[in-house]
């Protein structure tokens, strides 16, 4: 599953027959830090999601399962609103200061 934001809708006159009733929605993909990442898509809608609203998506697949039993002819879709979301970013430890102690080397002799 991917995460994105709902930024548009697609309106289509004419469409599969098994894509008859189905909305379709202007998608931009996130990155789980809520930034945008790659081009935007059209996913169908299977959750009743609005513009501006956080939501998540699968491709392939799985993309028809909401839809079960008609496959309808969907590479994208949403199947999630989502309300929030929980990042646990990783510390970067800094490596300790490096304190050398000057060694003296002398010769022999």
């Amino acid at each position: 599953m991917y995460l994105g934001r709902v930024v548009g809708s697609v309106w289509s006159t004419v469409k599969h027959p098994h894509m008859t009733g189905c909305r379709m929605l202007v998608v931009q993909p996130l990155t789980p830090e809520l930034r945008e990442t790659g081009k935007q898509l059209i996913c169908a809608d299977t959750t009743g999601a609005g513009a501006g609203e956080l939501i998540y998506w699968v491709r392939g697949k799985e993309a028809t399962f909401p839809f079960l039993p008609d496959e309808p002819p969907f590479d994208t879709t949403i199947v999630g609103i989502v309300d929030e979301v929980h990042v646990k970013c990783a510390e970067v430890k800094t490596p300790a200061p490096v304190h050398r102690k000057a060694v003296a080397r002398r010769g022999k002799g």
